[in-house]
């Protein structure tokens, strides 16, 4: 986690050691964790200042291999992609079609760009596994922190119902919400919501660099 991000976060210690301890003991009982816990706070290594867009996921991958600490990306070099990412390269190549769209979501977050699930963990060959553990009040902290800060302008990107709870904690920030990405819900809106040149739009208008999507 970035310094910045300690000292927002900082009353958030106490539930971290918490759920580290539940962690801890998962793992004594032989419970593989998806991501590797070094990697569970990958979308926090980045400047607080630095974020303008929000991409909001609920859950790590739980396939083994998969879930690299970013929402819906995976390690460079993982292939197949998992089903939802091939669905937002898919939706990337239609809404620029300029963009190189090859998966590597991970270059996303060095422009500013947070790959946050609401959950940091689960288990390998589980699905929501850890939705107890109290995952969702310290990334509800992470976004009052992101709303926190004096002119910080932030778009976010809430891909589905479950990211879409969010919406009221985020203010008077630009929000671009459609279905989530998945092969269950991607045909009922995702495809043809053009969220990266919508939020790039909103960029322009605040005066902010776009992002270059390409990846």
């Amino acid at each position: 986690m970035h310094e910045s991000w300690r000292v927002a976060l900082a009353d958030q210690r106490g539930l971290l050691e918490g759920i580290e301890a539940q962690l801890a003991r998962m793992q004594a009982q032989g419970i593989e964790i998806a991501p590797p816990l070094p990697k569970a706070m990958r979308a926090l290594t980045q400047p607080l200042d630095t974020v303008r867009v929000l991409i909001v996921g609920q859950d790590p991958y739980p396939t083994a291999g998969h879930a690299c600490g970013l929402s819906f990306a995976v390690e460079r070099g993982v292939k197949p992609l998992p089903k939802s990412q091939q669905n937002i390269m898919r939706e990337l190549s239609s809404d620029l079609p300029g963009a190189s769209a090859s998966g590597d979501m991970a270059r996303w977050q060095d422009q500013g760009v947070l790959l946050l699930n609401r959950h940091l963990t689960t288990s390998v060959g589980q699905a929501g596994a850890h939705g107890h553990l109290g995952w969702a009040a310290f990334t509800d902290a992470v976004i009052r922190a992101l709303i926190a800060r004096p002119g910080g302008t932030l778009v976010a990107v809430l891909w589905g119902a479950h990211a879409q709870q969010l919406k009221p904690q985020l203010g008077s920030s630009t929000v671009i919400e459609s279905p989530h990405p998945s092969p269950l819900s991607s045909y009922r809106g995702f495809f043809g919501s053009r969220p990266f040149s919508r939020a790039n739009q909103a960029l322009k208008a605040a005066g902010l660099p776009e992002i270059d999507w390409s990846c």
